[in-house]
């Protein structure tokens, strides 16, 4: 289970735009709102550094985050609820925070993670990963970092579903069960290149054996009647 609380400590920022947000970045502060339980939202920064350590803690994504807002000493226990990254760099650019009560389910996507080596493989098939992630709830302490799923007695042609997952205590798959596909395996594609045909003469049209169609004559083009072969040819 997630379980983990960690302190955060962000600043309120006064002003917003894109502007603002470039400059935030350029300084090494990541721009973000936290969203409050019926509450005025508030325009936050928090360093790149110190988000980083968190969300690259044991619980991932998934932890707890103790907003604590600057000079200030309430605690708000939060959760990532969204963040956006740069298409180029990969690095956070904004975050979405969001106030919970730690009594109260909340949505949540959670990653599945195959393990196991399937028999399908060991005989030659192909194992393919279709859902990465599924959507649960549960209390927010009770959300998993992963969930993982055995996939060793998968042979070639099986199909892996959420409704072959067992259920895991305070947590509700909220995806179908029987629509949702995790992992198939299948035989692998063979590409099979067609022969080459062979040429065949027009029909009526032979050559003897040995005999050659003369130079510059294309195949299955004939003279003209009464025209004689190049090489009898004679100027007058």
């Amino acid at each position: 289970m997630a379980g983990e609380r960690v302190r955060l400590e962000v600043a309120e920022r006064d002003s917003r735009g894109s502007a603002e947000s470039r400059r935030l970045r350029k300084q090494g502060l990541i721009p973000g709102v936290l969203y409050g339980r019926g509450k005025t939202p508030h325009a936050i920064s928090v360093p790149e550094r110190e988000l980083r350590r968190v969300l690259t803690g044991p619980s991932g994504l998934h932890a707890i985050l103790d907003v604590v807002l600057e000079g200030q000493k309430t605690t708000h226990a939060s959760i990532l609820k969204d963040y956006q990254q740069d298409v180029i760099t990969g690095r956070i650019a904004h975050i979405d925070l969001q106030e919970v009560r730690l009594d109260q389910p909340i949505h949540a996507q959670v990653v599945i993670e195959l393990v196991g080596e399937s028999q399908g493989t060991k005989e030659g098939g192909v194992l393919s990963q279709v859902s990465r992630e599924i959507n649960v709830e549960a209390l927010p302490l009770e959300i998993p970092e992963r969930i993982e799923v055995d996939v060793s007695a998968m042979n070639i042609g099986d199909t892996l579903r959420l409704a072959d997952v067992a259920k895991q205590d305070g947590v509700t798959f909220l995806d179908d069960p029987e629509e949702t596909v995790l992992a198939t395996v299948t035989v692998p594609t063979q590409i099979v290149e067609p022969e080459p045909e062979e040429e065949e003469l027009e029909e009526g049209e032979e050559l003897a054996e040995g005999e050659e169609a003369p130079e510059g004559e294309a195949e299955g083009e004939e003279r003209a009647e009464g025209e004689a072969p190049a090489e009898e040819q004679t100027e007058e």
